[in-house]
């Protein structure tokens, strides 16, 4: 039988409870072994690259310098006499933690001293595309899986100077003068795909190729922009490797960015699903030294910054630690197939995520608290974060309205893709990035907020002007065939749309087919829902079981991810644990919650570590241990059954949050689901603007 936990009783266990495993993470974050702390790094930094000036020294083999060193120890034996006394009376005995640090220093070093630069004299050239690349270079000294810890780089030919080897490569130098549309070889943001879906790994480049998830290589090269395509290791090796690997091809772009062309500073990791929550997490996790421990198992590079300037996030599957219990205060209500004993379950998952938001400490744009309140009817469904999301929903909507041209033909948006659920049409048109929240680019202003907190700055990012019209939008690609999430089969909303629609109240009657939940004003264009509830029933029912992260069987594809290395799941969800008490599932629960990896660390912390939210909210205690990317853009489509819509919401709340060093883009994209969603225009152009804006260009 599931514990029956209820009402007031369970919110305030439940409080507890997280209160105490934010204090066991922070704990168990400082016991994990460390090397170079971030603060540090930082002071010896040279400025703008994240690279320590003793770094290439400590990685790279060091030519013979005989002579030298034979006229050096000469000049030592004439004034060793001399400084006798004061080194003796100066240089005191080493303590055992220095001993120690020493020892852990020259472990490190020795690590990486075998890794080489790029061979400037190996490069290939692609004549139609006026590209030069390389591919299979490692990025660590000691790598576990070769198939995917390398990379490769692709760089526009104006960057370089070139001589012919006679044998299909190329010996290159950066060409000082060398520009690409609006930047120069030194200032070209560096673009890191992360192409996981479900978490899963990225094999790495071999060849030339065109595609690699987000666009074609010439879609970056004619901007100017250069390509760092790394391979990684995926869920079946168990978290945190995947973005272990990522961090140390950070390292390693940085590692030879005298011989390079690109600004090693300006690296922007572009992901969608499962990539776009790795593309998170290394937005947030910049130089953690919870993964240090990682990162020298593999000879990464050390003294190097692995922090990102910017992260593209689509439909971004992550905030783990609570998505259990997010999907079922946001999801449950649409689903209809419940037994008495598993809808106390999705209850108590929903009670704990009302106990969780009232700690977590989340401002909307006034710098007003997001908690919610008890209800009679629905677990929790008032307050300000309520009234927040609700908000969100209505913008959402709002601009799907203001975006499309009518007579809407509903049939043709969902042939090109768009429709989520029961074939509902995304917008139209065409324009630069929109977003929600601080539009992103190099001045990365606060905005005003409109009702429950939403902030102003809703009709597009820098100079965009959305086009009414459905023409220019390209079909977004299906990210859901192939990565090996379970999904309930048949899953459908209440709302079916097909056919044309002669007006925006045509289309809102629509909506309101099976039951009313929706209005429209036609004088101001703005929208009201009844519910959030309402709103799930019609348009975001849920695709997966109960226990949609954390399955109940260990099933799911984030059981593997935090499972270790052998491809098989682990639980590591432990409010799932407590709700599950007393039944077949309690075994299970509890010995995965109580394993460690090969590195001695338990799942509780391998879960902080995959958590964007872990490095940005003082409710944890990883805040402040990190470098988070300065620059944010989070697509998510609205209607997509995968997570909850609070997910990415709260994502982008504690990132505005931090405050306005960090410029961040936020929209949901009415209509769409699990897909690289764009309000208007084409996700690889609107990318690309984005990265531009936020390079001044």
């Amino acid at each position: 039988m599931l514990r029956n936990f209820s009402g007031k009783a369970l919110i305030l266990t439940l409080s507890a409870f997280f209160a105490l495993s934010a204090c066991g993470s922070a704990g168990q974050s400082t016991a994990a072994p460390q090397a170079e702390t971030p603060a540090a790094q930082e002071e010896s930094r040279t400025e703008g690259t994240g690279i320590t000036d003793s770094a290439r020294a400590e990685n790279a083999v060091q030519p013979d310098n005989s002579a030298e060193k034979e006229s050096s120890a000469q000049q030592e034996n004439t004034v060793q006499e001399e400084n006798t006394v004061q080194e003796e009376n100066t240089v005191q005995e080493e303590s055992p933690a220095q001993t120690e640090a020493a020892s852990d220093k020259a472990e490190k070093d020795a690590s990486a001293e075998k890794l080489p630069l790029v061979d400037m004299a190996k490069w290939q050239y692609n004549a139609d595309d006026d590209v030069y690349y390389q591919t299979g270079i490692p990025y660590c000294e000691k790598p576990a899986d070769e198939t995917c810890e390398t990379m490769g780089f692709f760089v526009p030919g104006g960057y370089f100077i070139a001589e012919d080897n006679g044998d299909g490569t190329f010996t290159c130098e950066i060409d000082p003068a060398g520009r690409v549309g609006n930047y120069t070889t030194d200032k070209a943001p560096v673009i890191l795909p992360v192409n996981t879906p479900g978490y899963s790994a990225m094999a790495a480049p071999t060849d030339y190729d065109s595609s690699f998830g987000y666009g074609t290589v010439t879609d970056y090269t004619k901007e100017g922009m250069v390509i760092a395509f790394a391979g990684c290791r995926g869920r079946n090796h168990g978290a945190p490797l995947g973005v272990t690997d990522l961090k140390a091809a950070v390292r390693y772009i940085r590692y030879n960015q005298e011989i390079l062309p690109g600004a090693a500073a300006n690296i922007y990791s572009v992901g969608m699903s499962g990539g776009g929550a790795q593309s998170a997490i290394l937005g947030a996790s910049g130089d953690s030294p919870l993964y240090d421990p990682y990162l020298e198992a593999i000879g990464a590079v050390s003294g190097v910054s692995d922090a990102v300037q910017g992260s593209m996030c689509w439909c971004p599957i992550t905030n783990l630690d609570v998505a259990d219990e997010a999907y079922e205060w946001n999801l449950g209500p649409s689903r209809t197939d419940l037994t008495e004993e598993e809808q106390k379950l999705s209850d108590g998952m929903a009670e704990a995520f009302a106990a969780y938001i009232n700690e977590l400490g989340l401002v909307d744009g006034h710098g007003k608290i997001l908690t919610l309140k008890e209800t009679e009817e629905g677990i929790w469904q008032a307050g300000s974060y309520y009234d927040y999301l609700t908000g969100v929903v209505e913008t959402s909507l709002e601009h799907f309205l203001k975006d499309t041209v009518f007579p809407y033909d509903a049939d043709a948006a969902s042939s090109r893709g768009f429709g989520g659920h029961g074939g509902m049409g995304g917008p139209g048109g065409s324009g630069g990035p929109g977003g929600m929240g601080r539009v992103a680019g190099p001045e990365g202003k606060d905005s005003d907020v409109l009702r429950s907190g939403l902030p102003e700055g809703l009709d597009g990012g820098p100079g965009s002007e959305p086009v009414n019209g459905t023409a220019s939008i390209e079909a977004p690609e299906d990210h859901t065939s192939g990565d090996n999430i379970q999904r309930k089969a048949g899953a459908s909303s209440a709302v079916s749309l097909s056919g044309t629609y002669d007006s925006k109240e045509d289309y809102i009657a629509a909506l309101n087919a099976s039951f009313e939940w929706v209005s429209y004003n036609a004088a101001n264009g703005k929208v009201k829902i009844t519910s959030l509830a309402d709103f799930s029933k019609a348009m975001k029912s849920a695709s997966k079981s109960l226990g949609a992260f954390d399955q109940l069987d260990a099933g799911q594809g984030e059981n593997t991810l935090f499972g270790y290395g052998n491809g098989e799941g682990a639980h590591f969800d432990p409010v799932l644990a407590e709700l599950v008490k007393e039944t077949e599932y309690e075994e299970a629960f509890a010995e995965d919650l109580q394993k460690k990896d090969a590195l001695g660390t338990p799942v509780s912390t391998r879960v902080d570590m995959y958590n964007p939210m872990y490095y940005l909210c003082d409710y944890y205690g990883g805040a402040g241990s990190s470098t988070p990317a300065k620059y944010w853009r989070i697509r998510t489509g609205i209607c997509q059954g995968d997570t909850a819509l609070c997910t990415e919401t709260d994502l982008a709340l504690a990132l505005m949050n931090l405050g306005s060093d960090h410029a961040v883009d936020f929209e949901t994209v009415w209509g769409q689901g699990h897909t690289m969603a764009e309000r208007t225009g084409e996700s690889t152009e609107n990318f690309i603007a984005w990265v531009n804006a936020c390079e001044g260009n």
